[in-house]
């Protein structure tokens, strides 16, 4: 059978790829951008299956709205799927407040507001999949990230409770970690180039060019590939909480995992001292 998707950030990128691959299966989409006009060729393509709407996620009343019209245009709502984002680049030191609430009002909140709007009509069906993209950027953290990654491992810890708490009403949670992707010009982003910058401190102006030097060499990966990955972890009866999309940071994150463990183990004595009154 057909799902009925309502898909954020989908003027370009994955998102857009994400909704290109529902449609040419059949599927129905409420497809949002900032800007309508970049979903044009999507309703030239696919006609009254896409449903294009003009949503910035921090406006909660605006999600509440959009995602209402998308359920009673479509009759249904069965994969809500969070993409929309940015990336906010810079030192901790360098970060203004409005940075870091501009980016946490996109990536965290947005996504908040569209897991709100959407829960009671799936509740009520006792039915659907919230797909949250994070990134591997979730998982661990470089320097000049510190926002971004932030953001991101904050909607990591959301999903995980939301999952558990959704789970009994038949409601399933999945969390992507993208890897880098080639959505722009065929090449692995360079955040350190398509980010949002802080002004930068001349202090910080040497390791800016070692991390520039290191980034986008990861192995980009296929966009198109990943929109075909997501479709199979839609019609999956029981799919995965989280699950990495790419190959790029495969290695680094079980090396990263394997360092938290070792490091909990071997300062595991302290650790009991601090608890106190234990036995040594």
């Amino acid at each position: 059978m057909s799902k009925i998707w309502f898909v954020t950030g989908s003027s370009r990128g994955l998102g857009r790829c994400f909704v290109e691959a529902a449609l040419s299966r059949g599927d129905k989409v409420a497809a949002t951008a900032r800007n309508a006009a970049t979903l044009d060729e999507l309703v030239s393509a696919y006609g009254d299956a896409v449903l294009p709407l003009a949503l910035d996620v921090t406006d909660r009343p605006a999600v509440l709205a959009a995602v209402k019209r998308a359920h009673e245009h479509f009759g249904g709502l069965d994969v809500v799927v969070n993409n929309a984002g940015h990336a906010q680049i810079g030192a901790v030191e360098e970060l203004t407040e409005q940075e870091l609430r501009d980016q946490f009002e996109t990536n965290l909140f947005g996504a908040v507001w569209v897991i709100q709007a959407a829960l009671p009509y799936l509740r009520e069906q006792a039915s659907g999949h919230i797909v949250q993209l994070s990134s591997a950027a979730g998982l661990m953290a470089f320097p000049l990230g510190a926002a971004y990654h932030a953001s991101k491992w904050a909607l990591e810890a959301l999903n995980e409770s939301l999952a558990q708490e959704v789970s009994g009403f038949g409601v399933k949670v999945t969390v992507i970690e993208p890897g880098g992707f080639a959505t722009r010009s065929g090449k692995n982003p360079d955040p350190l180039a398509n980010g949002h910058m802080a002004l930068p401190d001349p202090a910080y102006d040497g390791l800016r060019q070692r991390i520039a030097a290191m980034m986008g060499k990861q192995p980009a990966g296929d966009p198109a590939a990943a929109a075909q990955a997501l479709l199979k972890i839609v019609d999956s009866e029981a799919p995965p909480l989280r699950v990495l999309f790419g190959e790029g940071f495969y290695e680094m994150l079980q090396q990263v995992y394997a360092d938290r463990l070792k490091t909990w183990s071997d300062w595991r004595g302290l650790a009991r001292e601090a608890h106190g009154g234990l036995a040594p």
